[in-house]
């Protein structure tokens, strides 16, 4: 266990960052199959609201730069697809 009690606090803040982390990386991976699941103009509509949710996730390093990149890339090749 901790002894400063500075280290407490950190264990503390880190846990709360975690699960924020954590529920933020979800709900966007429940909103991108969500986007892949829809038709062509639900798709569309929904598409900036996501493409936001993950560049807010690369912009907090919870996902990679590149990963954000590749999945919007995913993503808009997707919907012109349909």
């Amino acid at each position: 266990m901790a002894n400063h009690k500075s280290a407490l606090k950190r264990i503390r803040s880190n846990e709360t960052k975690r699960l924020r982390n954590r529920y933020q990386h979800k709900t966007t991976r429940n909103a991108i199959k969500k986007l892949r699941e829809a038709d062509k103009q639900e798709a569309e509509t929904l598409f900036p609201t996501v493409v936001s949710m993950i560049d807010k996730l690369a912009k907090r390093n919870i996902i990679h730069d590149n990963k954000a990149a590749n999945l919007k890339s995913e993503l808009a090749k997707h919907i012109a697809a349909l």
